[in-house]
């Protein structure tokens, strides 16, 4: 029997992870205590709902909540590019600092401030890296071009595409590229050829797409993937919900024990 492959996915929620995410990297730890295997994180990086990115942390004193997240150069990043592709100014990372020790402990202000990625699935995946969750764990990102390549044909579709300048995510729909600007509106992009590489799942059609690429025997899924997931587009999956967590959409900023 081969051995297990124990996967799970997300989006790059928060330059410090939401705790939901904490959650799902402690459930594969388990599960791979208990039936070994390696552990793979998909990085659905070719997102593009800048939503996603936000950082939820309360005040050190006075236990309020506040939302911070990245700035982008531009508001047609800011809306349409991947998540891989929106630019971080150049000031932000220091702006931001400058900032935190009201949120979290000198230890994480200065993991923050050594990360100079320039985009934001990058500054996120490396403040994951320096918070060692990554460690031992398998990165499979959605927006690398030979994970693309690899991965099963679909029409259920985004494709990532030049518009004024910018690298967009515009929605494949009925053969015609639409860039979604709220609603019931679409912007219209001309024709244009588009090859594997531009090529990423919608929420529809990730797992099986998912699933082409990294072959996995598990699949730690939360509450919300369990409501939309059809597992029957990978019947030898075994799911497994996450383990629960308390404030789920707020950043973990836990010290290592």
């Amino acid at each position: 029997m081969s051995s297990p492959v124990i996967c799970f996915g997300q989006q790059p929620c928060g330059f410090f992870p939401r705790r939901f995410l904490y959650a799902k990297f402690a459930t594969a730890r388990k599960l791979q205590a208990e039936i070994g295997g390696e552990i793979v994180f998909f990085l659905h990086d070719s997102d593009h709902d800048c939503r996603e990115t936000q950082t939820i942390l309360r005040d050190l004193r006075a236990g309020q909540p506040t939302t911070l997240n990245f700035t982008f150069v531009n508001k047609l990043q800011r809306k349409f590019s991947p998540l891989f592709a929106k630019r971080i100014p150049a000031d932000w990372p220091a702006h931001t600092a400058r900032q935190l020790p009201n949120f979290v402990h000198p230890h994480w202000v200065a993991a923050f401030k050594q990360v100079a990625a320039t985009n934001a699935a990058d500054f996120c995946l490396e403040m994951y890296r320096r918070m060692g969750l990554l460690e031992g764990i398998r990165v499979v990102r959605s927006g690398d071009p030979a994970v693309r390549r690899a991965a099963c044909a679909i029409t259920d579709c985004f494709v990532d595409v030049t518009h004024e300048g910018e690298v967009v995510r515009a929605r494949l729909i009925d053969g015609v590229l639409k860039l979604h600007e709220g609603g019931d509106s679409y912007l219209t992009l001309p024709q244009s050829d588009f090859t594997k590489e531009q090529i990423s799942p919608t929420r529809d059609s990730r797992l099986r797409w998912m699933q082409s690429v990294i072959h996995c025997t598990h699949y730690i899924c939360g509450a919300g993937e369990q409501a939309y997931l059809n597992q029957a587009d990978a019947p030898e999956i075994t799911f497994v919900p996450r383990d629960p967590i308390d404030r789920s959409d707020e950043a973990y900023t836990e010290l290592p024990a």
